[in-house]
């Protein structure tokens, strides 16, 4: 068995064990595994292991994978995402977990429309209010999403936030609540065609944690891949 064969079985069998820690279905969180800066052998490894749904956070890296890679990859788009590159991802990705503003969101309606098809979304949320951190706040996501949601070509289906670095996985507890409450915030408001099914939050070192307050996709890289490759 390949080392990320191994690691898989590993982190599933830790996903399905804080899930049931905190009462609920395993088969409620999903692994978006992360593999930019990874090659596309090391993808094509984990989708032989039957993983699906795999996460990209530059658009060159992920267009230049999509050639080499089965059909059958749910590819998900993760990182800052600016609105010049949209067009090269139109219709390829199925969920975009970053959108944090409406010039975004307007540009991804626009290119998804142009193929006639809806983008699912998830806005994302900068709780911590870090400056290096993508996200709208906490104050505004509400007025933001009622603006989004009036686009025809974008769905909203959720949130999603990337907490401070703690060595400590119990430190970014507080951060993960926080976005369940703000989803539950909106889902409260009842704004037409908004959906709050997907909560993206927890990484390699913290998503069991993630997952206990309510993580529905959970992005793991370096446990899944070995740390990251940087040229």
């Amino acid at each position: 068995m390949g080392e990320i064969t191994e690691n898989l079985k590993a982190i599933e069998g830790r996903m399905a064990q804080a899930a049931l820690r905190a009462g609920r279905d395993p088969k409620e969180v999903r692994l978006v595994a992360v593999s930019k800066t990874k090659p596309a052998t090391a993808v094509a490894e984990a989708y032989s292991c039957g993983q699906r749904i795999f996460g990209e956070n530059y658009v060159q890296e992920l267009v230049g994978k999509l050639d080499e890679l089965p059909e059958g990859i749910c590819w998900h788009f993760i990182g800052n995402l600016q609105s010049n590159k949209v067009r090269q991802i139109a219709g390829k990705v199925e969920l975009i977990h970053s959108v944090d503003r409406a010039s975004l969101a307007k540009e991804i309606d626009r290119q998804w429309g142009a193929l006639g098809r809806v983008c699912e979304i998830l806005i994302q949320v900068n709780i911590s209010r870090e400056e290096t951190k993508g996200g709208t706040s906490s104050e505004e996501l509400i007025d933001l999403v009622r603006e989004v949601a009036q686009l025809p070509h974008v769905k909203i289906v959720g949130l999603m936030t990337m907490p401070p670095f703690f060595d400590e996985p119990e430190l970014a507890r507080p951060f993960f609540r926080k976005l369940r409450e703000l989803s539950e915030d909106v889902a409260g408001a009842a704004i037409d065609g908004v959906e709050m099914r997907e909560l993206s939050m927890g990484m390699s070192g913290d998503f069991e944690a993630a997952i206990e307050e309510g993580a529905t996709l959970v992005r793991v890289g370096s446990a899944l891949f070995g740390e990251r490759q940087y040229h």
